[in-house]
């Protein structure tokens, strides 16, 4: 069965100055995994999980805000190293690196990026190439 995730309390900016931008939210994060062909989502609880093709690529705790997404090693590594208060090593499994994202660090543009290219890494190649490049939005 799946559940909609309740909305984030009150938005909150990321940046100083005129550059504020609205950091991301669970709502931002179950509407762009929304949008990409061949998913589907399943509540366990405590956690949410996305899959593409039977593929998990994302996995929401509404209760931390936070979202664990698949990414390269590469990827991963330089996301913990560039941002480490944003980000976090998850684990790491089949060769690919899963990364803890807190929502409160991301604006929704990022977290599209982040989503697009953990649902990228599951979804069957026919349903990526159809897709392309295209990003939720």
């Amino acid at each position: 069965m799946t559940r909609r995730p309740e909305a984030c309390p009150a938005a909150t900016t990321v940046g100083a100055g005129s550059d504020d931008v609205a950091v991301a939210s669970i709502d931002d994060f179950a509407a762009l995994a929304a949008q990409l062909p061949a998913v589907a989502s399943s509540d366990h609880g405590r956690y949410l999980r996305w899959q593409a093709g039977g593929k998990t690529f994302a996995y929401l705790w509404p209760a931390t805000e936070t979202v664990g997404l698949k990414q390269t090693i590469a990827e991963q590594l330089a996301l913990v190293g560039e941002r480490p208060e944003v980000f976090e090593v998850q684990f790491t499994a089949g060769g690919y690196g899963w990364v803890v994202v807190r929502l409160a660090g991301v604006d929704r543009t990022e977290l599209a990026e982040l989503t697009f290219e953990a649902w990228r890494l599951s979804a069957p190649s026919a349903v990526v190439a159809e897709r392309d490049d295209r990003l939720p939005r």
